[in-house]
C-alpha cells in the first residue's frame, strides 16, 4: 500500500489527523477561529504537539470554545483552571481567553463575523506558497504583522505575528502544505472557491 506523503512537521502519528482534517483548510465557522486562537495563544513557547494533546482538556474546560459563554467567565473559574492539569497553567494565558473573546465579539458585530475580518487581511485570496520543502516556509509574513497589530491595537494578547501567522496556516489563508505533501492541492484556493461561495 502506497504510503501518504505529508508536511515533514506532521510526521508523526500524533498529527496525521490533524494534518489532513484540518490544517491548512478554509473554515468559515467562527467558533473553529476562536479556538485556534486559543489555542495558538497557549502554544506560545512550547510545541503544538503539546497543545494538541491537551485539546480536549481545553475544550471541556473552556465551554468548546464558544466565545459568547468564554468572555464571561468569571474571576473564581480562571482561578480554578489554574490548578486544572489537563491545560497550560500559565496565568497571563489562561487569562487571556476571556479577554480575547471579548474582543472577537466585538469584530463579530463590526464585520458581520471574524471569517469576514480576518480574510480582509489577505484580500480575500488565500496566499499558495507552493514551497518545495519545509525550511522554506516562513514563521512571519507582512500580512500576519498587519493582522497582528491590528488584533493588539483592539486589545487581544498572545496574537504575535509569529502566533497569526500559524493561524492563517492553519486557517487555509496561507497555503504551506509543501507540493509534495498530498494535502497540498486539496487545501488550494480553487477548491476553495468551489466549495465556498462567501469568498467570492
Amino acid at each position: 500500500m502506497k504510503v501518504k506523503k505529508r508536511c515533514l512537521w506532521a510526521e508523526k502519528e500524533v498529527f496525521h489527523s490533524y494534518h489532513d482534517r484540518e490544517w491548512g483548510c478554509h473554515s468559515s465557522d467562527d467558533k473553529e477561529h476562536f479556538e485556534l486562537l486559543c489555542l495558538e495563544g497557549a502554544q506560545a513557547g512550547l510545541s503544538w504537539e503539546t497543545v494538541l494533546r491537551k485539546r480536549e482538556a481545553y475544550r471541556k474546560a473552556f465551554k468548546n470554545f464558544d466565545p459568547k459563554l468564554c468572555s464571561k467567565l468569571s474571576e473564581s473559574f480562571l482561578q480554578k483552571q489554574l490548578q486544572n492539569p489537563g491545560i497550560i497553567r500559565n496565568k497571563l494565558k489562561v487569562y487571556s481567553i476571556p479577554r480575547n473573546a471579548k474582543v472577537f465579539l466585538e469584530i463579530q458585530k463590526e464585520f458581520g463575523s471574524f471569517h469576514a475580518y480576518i480574510w480582509s487581511f489577505v484580500a480575500g485570496k488565500q496566499i499558495d506558497m507552493a514551497y518545495q520543502n519545509n525550511s522554506d516556509i516562513p514563521t512571519q509574513i507582512p500580512e500576519s504583522h498587519a493582522l497582528s497589530a491590528n488584533l493588539k491595537k483592539r486589545g487581544m494578547t498572545f496574537v504575535g505575528p509569529t502566533i497569526m501567522y500559524a493561524h492563517m496556516q492553519s486557517a487555509g489563508l496561507v497555503n504551506d502544505h509543501t507540493l509534495n505533501c498530498f494535502c497540498y492541492k486539496a487545501c488550494s484556493y480553487k477548491k476553495i472557491l468551489r466549495e465556498n461561495s462567501s469568498l467570492n
